[in-house]
């Protein structure tokens, strides 16, 4: 898609995503043989759920129609939120991923880190990195100078925060006795 395209439907869309509510987060045209589609990419803090996305793609669907952002061929609107391995960019992403375990890639040949990110500020990040082999996690303050990319990665087998401090608490009784 070029660059003028993308910027002339983020200038189209943006008010009306912005209206319902939600940011938008991306837009991508892509072709499949002949086939266009449109996939525009939204968020917000709450998040959004199936209804807002419904009414923002007809509002979305309606003022393309009564536009030539798209030119003359068909082409198939998808409008979604953002996966569940998404990657974050922007400070706002970051500060929904409160409380998310995130993989950074570190600057300057620095490997990766995962972590849990308890807190955001304008300057970066408080972390709290798993501990291994049955140590305790530790707290970390990542600048956001510190890594190149963060991306959200999914949990399958995440304990609640109280059934963590409970399981925390016994491993501390045990290793007393």
């Amino acid at each position: 898609m070029s660059t003028t395209q993308s910027e002339r439907l983020r200038e189209l869309l943006e008010p009306l995503v912005t209206s319902q509510g939600l940011d938008l987060e991306e837009i991508a045209v892509d072709s499949v043989g002949r086939k266009r589609v449109l996939r525009v990419v939204v968020d917000s803090d709450t998040g959004a759920d199936l209804d807002q996305i419904a009414e923002v793609s007809r509002a979305l669907s309606a003022k393309l129609d009564e536009s030539d952002a798209m030119g003359a061929g068909e082409y198939t609107l998808e409008v979604g939120t953002p996966g569940a391995e998404r990657l974050l960019k922007e400070h706002r992403h970051y500060v929904r991923a409160v409380d998310r375990l995130v993989k950074f890639q570190l600057t300057e040949g620095g490997g990766e880190l995962v972590a849990r990110i308890l807190k955001v500020d304008d300057e970066g990040l408080d972390l709290e990195v798993p501990g291994v082999k049955g140590r305790k996690a530790t707290a970390r303050r990542l600048a956001f100078s510190d890594f190149d990319k963060a991306r959200v990665q999914v949990e399958f087998s995440r304990k609640d925060s109280k059934d963590q401090q409970e399981n925390e608490q016994e491993n501390e009784q045990e290793e007393e006795a």
